[in-house]
């Protein structure tokens, strides 16, 4: 068999109304790939949980995979991948959440870096005040290491996308539409910066439309690709908090930006702070929740904490801290060769940084160097 065929059969699968990606994942347990399931003989699909008559025949009704065929034509001339759940590829953080999508169509790339990443999102018809909330922390999570993830849509998530390219980091935009089907159109440049600085990433076809139901189903693969969701500006019904719904179940952090207390584009953010979720005032709050550091510990040095000869703090240090701080000179030195001397995976090291930096024991600089404060 070709070595895309299961990529065809899973393709098929998508083209099956009423197959959620939670039967597939079932289906998948019962019989190993896709092409097992079109090849099951009816009876046997009525066997597996979930899979009525209806379905059943439904599936048996689209054993023919030539539209499969074409839209895998279509996707290799666009240059966009297509990653099965079983692809080593597939981002591991999204293959833990309850209902992962069963394949995704990749416009771009996605590196193991995204692991550590935060998403951004809010409100469509923004305010001033909202977009710059989400510019300002969505440069300062690029500026340390983090991929910024938003859905590519006008206002918040616009301006997080533009702002973490315009900070020289990655930015992930999962979409409702498909990944060569940009919506709204007047982003296509935009999701051609997304793709060369990241990637566009979608579980519906190439192809396919922007329809009303699909932005809350693609929410949970925003909140599910990413450590932590900020929320910026959101109303009483806004789609955003279906995004922080989302996450708080999948066991994320959730943040949100205050705003006016009689400010409608907020009221969604304010409800959720009076129900729990994490005050952000500035990309300082959100570091500090995600840093691996100690409890008890404080970025910010004290009169009784011993300081190094620049001013930060060496009290305390987790055992990674310890070992990647002695790495680290007096002058500019890049970010990869520190990964490659210490052997630690990139994230790690990313967020390792990151809370280096908060106790001011090293400097970031531009083109992805850092330096240590008062080395010899």
């Amino acid at each position: 068999m070709p070595d895309h065929a299961q990529q065809i059969a899973s393709l098929q699968l998508n083209l099956v109304p009423g197959l959620g990606p939670r039967t597939v994942a079932v289906l998948l347990e019962h019989f190993g790939t896709a092409e097992a399931i079109f090849d099951c003989p009816y009876e046997r699909l009525l066997g597996v949980p979930g899979v009525g008559p209806k379905l059943a025949a439904a599936i048996r009704s689209h054993r023919d995979f030539s539209t499969a065929r074409r839209e895998w034509n279509r996707c290799r001339a666009a240059g966009v991948q297509v990653l099965l759940h079983s692809d080593p590829r597939y981002p591991t953080r999204l293959s833990e959440i309850v209902d992962p999508p069963h394949l995704l169509f990749l416009r771009g790339e996605v590196a193991t870096v995204d692991q550590w990443s935060v998403a951004v999102v809010g409100a469509r018809h923004c305010t001033t005040y909202g977009r710059r909330q989400a510019e300002s922390l969505s440069a300062g999570l690029a500026e340390h290491g983090l991929t910024v993830i938003s859905g590519l849509a006008r206002g918040i998530d616009a301006a997080a996308h533009r702002a973490a390219l315009a900070a020289g980091g990655r930015t992930l935009a999962v979409l409702a539409s498909g990944v060569v089907n940009i919506y709204p159109p007047e982003h296509r440049g935009l999701a051609d910066a997304v793709s060369a600085q990241g990637g566009l990433i979608s579980e519906m076809s190439s192809r396919q439309k922007p329809v009303a139901g699909l932005f809350p189903q693609r929410n949970r693969i925003i909140s599910g690709l990413a450590l932590a969701v900020i929320i910026v500006e959101a109303g009483e019904r806004s789609g955003s908090l279906h995004t922080a719904r989302h996450a708080l179940e999948q066991g994320r952090d959730v943040f949100a930006v205050p705003g006016r207390v009689d400010s409608w584009t907020s009221a969604g953010c304010h409800a959720l702070i009076r129900d729990g979720v994490v005050l952000v005032r500035d990309i300082r709050d959100v570091l500090e929740s995600l840093s691996p550091a100690p409890a008890g510990t404080t970025p910010q040095p004290t009169p009784s904490t011993p300081l190094d000869t620049a001013g930060g703090t060496t009290d305390q240090l987790t055992p990674l801290e310890q070992e990647l701080l002695p790495l680290i000179p007096s002058q500019p030195v890049s970010i990869d060769r520190i990964v490659q001397a210490s052997g630690r995976d990139t994230a790690g090291v990313l967020s390792t940084l990151t809370l280096l930096e908060l106790r001011q024991l090293i400097q970031r600089l531009p083109g992805s160097a850092v330096r240590r404060h008062g080395a010899t």
